[in-house]
C-alpha cells in the first residue's frame, strides 16, 4: 500500500511527538515491560495487540524498510536509522535504548525534513490529477479569456 507524501510526513511527524514526549519510556503500569519502538506507537496497526490482526505491509512504515526485510515479523525494526545502517534491533542488541531514542530521534527528523522537502519540488500527484467537477470546469472556461486578456 502506497501513502501520499503528506501522509507519511504527518505520521512521521506523530511518532517524533510520540518519542519526544517520552512515549517509550518504561511503563507506570508496567515498569519492566521494555517498550518496542514503533511496535508501541500510536501509528503502529496493531497497537495493542499481543498477535498481530494486520501486516505489517499495511503500515506506513513498510516504505522505509528495506525489500528483503518487509516479510519479517516487525518489519519496521530493520529500518536502517542512520548512514552506518543500524537498526532498532541492532542499537536494542547492543543494549543502549538512549543510543536508540537519539538514532531514531535523528532518523525521523531527517526524514520529515527531505519529504517536506521532496514535497516541494516534486507536487503530490493525488492533487496535480485531480479531476474538476462540472462547475470547475466552466468556472475555468469563464475565466480564461480574461487572463488571457490581461496577458496581452
Amino acid at each position: 500500500m502506497r501513502y501520499a507524501r503528506r501522509e507519511l510526513i504527518e505520521k512521521l511527524k506523530l511518532e517524533l511527538e510520540v518519542l519526544e514526549k517520552g512515549g517509550y519510556a518504561p511503563s507506570v503500569r508496567e515498569p519492566h515491560r521494555e517498550q518496542r519502538v514503533f511496535r508501541d506507537s500510536v501509528s503502529c496497526p496493531n497497537l495493542g495487540t499481543e498477535v498481530k490482526v494486520d501486516p505489517c505491509s499495511s503500515c506506513y512504515l513498510i516504505e522505509f524498510v528495506p525489500r528483503e526485510h518487509q516479510e519479517k515479523a516487525d518489519a519496521c525494526h530493520y529500518i536502517p536509522l542512520n548512514e552506518r545502517g543500524d537498526t532498532t534491533i541492532s542499537l536494542m542488541q547492543a543494549g543502549g535504548e538512549e543510543t536508540l531514542h537519539g538514532a531514531l530521534h535523528s532518523w525521523l527528523q531527517e526524514t520529515i525534513a527531505r519529504l517536506e522537502m521532496e514535497e516541494e519540488v516534486v507536487p503530490d500527484p493525488e492533487k496535480s490529477q485531480r479531476i474538476l467537477t462540472a462547475g470547475e470546469q466552466r468556472l475555468c472556461i469563464l475565466l480564461a479569456p480574461a487572463k488571457l486578456a490581461a496577458k496581452s
